[in-house]
């Protein structure tokens, strides 16, 4: 899929690339479903230590390692030397600075791709991974030139883990082998294959220190770094002439595929087709960002096998470029990336992975990269995983999945009302939900400063019983769709419908955000409440979900998402940044989070009925994607303007809960057919 460039939805000039401070700023992405990845600035720099053209996943969808870091390319052209990279230093120079030489940037499809300006030749360069494999491709092209191009490529390696940590592999041992090189250091990582198809290679194992990483300076982390030279790679280009680069983890690919580019291409023109095909019958033409945000989906989902050594199945990677398959963000995201996106068919196999590791009524918070067992320090995790079910459930009526997964959710249920890990189970006082212990955070506002958790929310959160009944009322349709008695669901869901009245903070029109904690009830405006709107059954009378969208709205709401405290609140931050501890502390004290635009959403259609007004919520993230993770949602943005995006670049939820809200409003556009 060719994007012609015109249609190109992620497009830039000279007037961002060639100032080296904004086209850091702006980071691609490509992926291999199995958690490896490739990133990097539209400069060419590294700005983090995450960045590289392959990281390889070695136990998908974890496990990774930064391998292939860079390439270092020259272009001779009529006797002139061009630089196409660009490298900042530790001692503060930029050398060389290829970024002067980029005509343009832009993403064909899921496809990066670069324009040079050597002279009067066009020189283009494009990467991208191949589904299913540790394996990036980066193809030149001689777009247009009047003599032969000379292409020298400078390969700059390393195979570390992909958090910087300061070392380096070394040493490095670098041979000859099938026509490129092969990388081997001491370890257990895999050995690493570089070839340029049609060019010469030069082995090398010339260390490179001193990488200044500036994205880190500004998050308080390690923010130097060291690599390896091992190997120069030298190609002719005639005019119209493309050469293809490999860089594979392992030894089981050895030559360029020809149909690697077409292959990626084609996936592309079916996922839109997929999307396309799942649309309703109807519905008003999509912008074009919101089919950018459908490739996008694809990127978080990787494989992962349903138990240690057992068969296939899938997860989602929560965010680019640190984090690993979480069980929160899986459920939430799963109905965007899978439903809305015509993906159903990967709907059961993840939410059968994520049934295999259910312990103790829990479902994984997450997968952490270098242990072998998940971690269960979750409440909502499990209770998101009912409404990711009941999703599936309504989109494709695939009763054998429900009939599978019955017995896990009941027993989830039964585990709960007996009481759980970290305090978690059923008040037998009223019905509702609690839990939580020092030193433990639970929810999905989870910050923690070494042994302080910055929201503890002990005792009955809002959301948390929002979901507790929902799950409820979910059970009592599952129950009855299987012929299962339906009446224990019915009266524990009754019961906490009654004492949700407890959660009306009538002094301030909307909920409390905790109730019965140590402290009491703790009433600072919070987006949680909105999930009592959003959420299929409402807890809430129609005049409180109005009056809970309209606090929301009041305090919370930004172009990008819902602030997670109100700027009012004396704990309000209204900027991320600086060391893990000031960042942990705004990060959920302020911060406005993308994927709650999705859930205001829901709650403002429900109150308001109004698909246009909705809809013009999520227009700001169509220009949100020419930005940070081009092509993607950010995880996070300052809670005070201009809302700069911060965190990961590229989050799952919040992809997938602009996709989910957008078919949401795509459905409820429709006119109403009157009955014959």
């Amino acid at each position: 899929m060719e994007v012609p460039e015109e249609e190109r939805m992620v497009r830039m000039g000279r007037e961002i690339c060639g100032d080296l401070r904004i086209a850091e700023d702006r980071e691609w992405l490509v992926t291999n479903g199995m958690g490896g990845y490739g990133s990097g600035t539209v400069a060419g720099s590294l700005t983090r230590g995450y960045h590289g053209l392959l990281v390889a996943a070695l136990r998908p969808p974890v496990d990774r390692r930064l391998m292939l870091v860079k390439l270092d390319e020259t272009v001779t052209y009529r006797g002139a030397a061009w630089d196409l990279a660009t490298n900042r230093w530790a001692s503060g120079a930029v050398a060389p600075s290829g970024f002067v030489n980029i005509e343009h940037f832009a993403l064909e499809g899921s496809i990066p791709c670069w324009r040079y300006a050597c002279a009067d030749a066009l020189l283009e360069k494009r990467v991208w991974m191949e589904h299913g494999q540790n394996t990036t491709y980066v193809a030149y092209t001689a777009l247009q030139a009047r003599e032969p191009l000379r292409l020298t490529a400078r390969a700059i390696a390393n195979n570390r883990v992909f958090h910087n940590t300061g070392t380096v592999a070394w040493p490095a041992e670098v041979s000859a082998a099938w026509g490129g090189v092969r990388v081997v250091t001491a370890g257990d990582a895999l050995p690493l294959f570089l070839k340029l198809e049609g060019g010469a290679a030069t082995p090398a194992t010339e260390l490179y220190r001193g990488f200044a990483l500036p994205a880190e300076t500004a998050r308080g982390l390690l923010d130097r770094d060291d690599h390896l030279h091992v190997a120069t790679f030298e190609a002719t280009l005639l005019p119209g002439e493309t050469v293809v680069f490999l860089a594979a983890a392992g030894d089981g690919i050895t030559a360029v595929d020809p149909e690697a580019l077409p292959r990626r291409r084609a996936r592309d023109r079916a996922l839109l087709s997929a999307w396309c095909g799942a649309r309703p019958s109807g519905a008003a033409a999509a912008p074009g960002w919101v089919s950018q945000l459908v490739l996008a989906a694809d990127q978080f989902v990787v494989d992962r096998a349903q138990a240690p050594g057992g068969s296939p199945g899938k997860s989602v990677i929560a965010g680019y470029p640190w984090f690993e398959d979480w069980g929160r963000d899986t459920m939430i995201s799963l109905p965007g990336l899978a439903l809305s996106t015509g993906q159903a068919s990967i709907a059961a196999p993840i939410l059968r992975t994520f049934a295999a590791f259910v312990d103790q009524g829990m479902l994984p918070n997450r997968f952490p990269d270098g242990a072998a067992h998940p971690e269960y320090n979750t409440m909502d995790a499990t209770l998101w995983y009912f409404q990711a079910i009941r999703a599936c459930h309504e989109a494709t009526g695939d009763d054998g999945l429900l009939r599978d997964l019955f017995p896990v959710l009941r027993d989830i249920v039964d585990w709960h009302l007996r009481g759980t890990r970290y305090g978690i189970q059923v008040d037998p006082g009223d019905g509702l939900l609690r839990g939580g212990q020092d030193g433990v955070q639970l929810t999905w506002m989870d910050a923690k400063v070494g042994d302080r958790v910055i929201t503890p929310r002990i005792g009955k959160p809002v959301e948390i019983n929002a979901l507790w009944y929902n799950a409820l009322r979910a059970m009592v349709v599952f129950a009855a769709r299987l012929g299962e008695p339906a009446e224990p669901y019915q009266g524990m869901a009754a019961r906490a419908l009654a004492s949700f009245e407890r959660f009306w903070n009538a002094a301030a029109g909307y909920c409390y955000d905790v109730l019965d904690g140590p402290a009491g009830a703790e009433a600072a405006l919070r987006p949680n409440q909105i999930f009592a709107v959003s959420l299929p059954e409402s807890p809430l009378s129609p005049e409180r979900q109005r009056a809970v969208v309209d606090a929301c709205a009041r305090a919370l709401l930004t172009s990008h998402g819902l602030r997670s405290l109100a700027p009012s609140d004396p704990a309000y931050h209204g900027f991320y940044g600086g060391d893990q501890e000031r960042r942990d502390s705004a990060y959920h004290q302020g911060m406005v989070w993308a994927w709650l635009i999705g859930p205001f959403v829901d709650a403002h259609l429900r109150v308001y009925g109004d698909p246009d007004a909705a809809r013009r919520l999520l227009a700001p993230m169509g220009d949100h994607i020419n930005t940070a993770g081009l092509g993607s949602i950010s995880e996070i943005f300052d809670g005070d303007a201009p809302f700069a995006p911060r965190g990961c670049i590229a989050q799952a939820w919040s992809v997938g809960e602009v996709l989910r809200a957008f078919t949401l409003l795509d459905q409820a556009a429709l006119p109403v057919r009157k009955p014959a």
